[in-house]
């Protein structure tokens, strides 16, 4: 049987005690890659946001990767995000430091000591971005897509059960795009659930996968040629 990843059931979204969206209810197994769809200010940030406990969850049920959504406490958040690679639409790399030294600051900061085991994780999740000789470069000598590669090694870096992409390729040209996703269906055929958040049509139409629908309030499955 499938291990569940993610369960919701009857859920709704509130945004500063604005309904977003409501009767959600999902379930995402172990090895799954969905696509979130919808315009702009359709729910799926705030959804994203819930998964990853920066929204709570106030009604409804939930869990993700063993965490109850609804009883989550401040204090559990750093753990529940230790599960969790989020990667994010500006890469979100701090300007001031090299590619190293981005992704020592958040292993440090989820609990490593071991220089060396640093060193061998930051080089093997280098390694599966396709960016292993960029340790020594600081982000604005990078391109777009070089950035989002290290965005998604940084995300790869406590090998988490889910990794959550809000619009990873939103600031990319197409080609890169394809090149991310390249990256992306490599990990999950590696065994990693992705959720990804996207516009791009071009993308779901050339990889398909199980897509979500943000609608009106409404999160719903659509079948892949009507979309």
């Amino acid at each position: 049987m499938s291990q569940t990843i993610l369960n919701l059931k009857n859920v709704s979204i509130y945004q500063e005690h604005q309904l977003v969206l409501s009767d959600i209810n999902l379930d995402v197994y172990k090895g799954d890659f969905i696509y979130f769809i919808g315009k702009t200010g359709s729910g799926k940030s705030s959804f994203l946001k819930i998964l990853y406990g920066d929204l709570p969850l106030t009604e409804g049920t939930g869990s993700i990767v063993d965490y109850d959504l609804t009883t989550l406490k401040d204090k559990d958040i750093p753990y529940l995000r230790r599960k969790l690679g989020v990667v994010f639409q500006d890469f979100k790399l701090l300007p001031d430091r090299s590619v190293k030294e981005n992704l020592v600051f958040v292993l440090k900061a989820t609990g490593w000591i071991d220089k060396q085991e640093m060193e061998d994780q930051i080089q093997e999740v280098l390694t599966k971005v396709g960016m292993a000789n960029f340790a020594s470069k600081m982000p604005h000598q990078l391109s777009g897509g070089e950035q989002q590669r290290i965005a998604i090694a940084r995300a790869l870096l406590n090998d988490p059960e889910l990794i959550l992409a809000d619009e990873p390729t939103g600031n990319l040209d197409p080609q890169t795009s394809l090149e991310i996703m390249e990256v992306l269906r490599k990990i999950n055929a590696n065994g990693k659930t992705i959720i990804m958040a996207t516009h791009d049509y071009a993308l779901l139409l050339k990889y398909p996968s199980k897509t979500l629908k943000f609608e009106e309030g409404k999160v719903f499955e659509v079948v892949q040629k009507t979309v």
